[in-house]
């Protein structure tokens, strides 16, 4: 049975022998995508990755207006300053229907 101090050691010794390998097959990854692109006229730039836009997004129709100063919204999300402040002075939402 193998003692603490030689199973440390071994651990040490496997833990050397991973990390030079790992550089080494890291290295031999760079020189092989160095050589590919070198083959085919790439650069760094070509390598990016373009994803296409997936569908189209379509802005929401105005349902309402505020007549004096023209800013809208689409009746989605948070109302907006100016139709609470309006609302809060006693105008109703259906005043400002488009």
């Amino acid at each position: 049975m193998a003692s603490l101090k030689d199973l440390l050691a071994q651990r040490a010794a496997l833990d050397e022998q991973i990390a030079q390998t790992k550089d080494r097959e890291r290295a031999d990854a760079v020189a092989k995508v160095k050589s590919l692109m070198s083959e085919y006229g790439l650069t760094v730039a070509d390598l990016s990755v373009r994803t296409p836009k997936t569908g189209k997004t379509s802005k929401v129709a105005v349902k309402y207006r505020n007549q004096a100063t023209g800013e809208t919204w689409s009746g989605r999300g948070l109302q907006p300053k100016w139709l609470k402040a309006a609302i809060g002075g006693g105008a109703k939402l259906e005043d400002f229907n488009v």
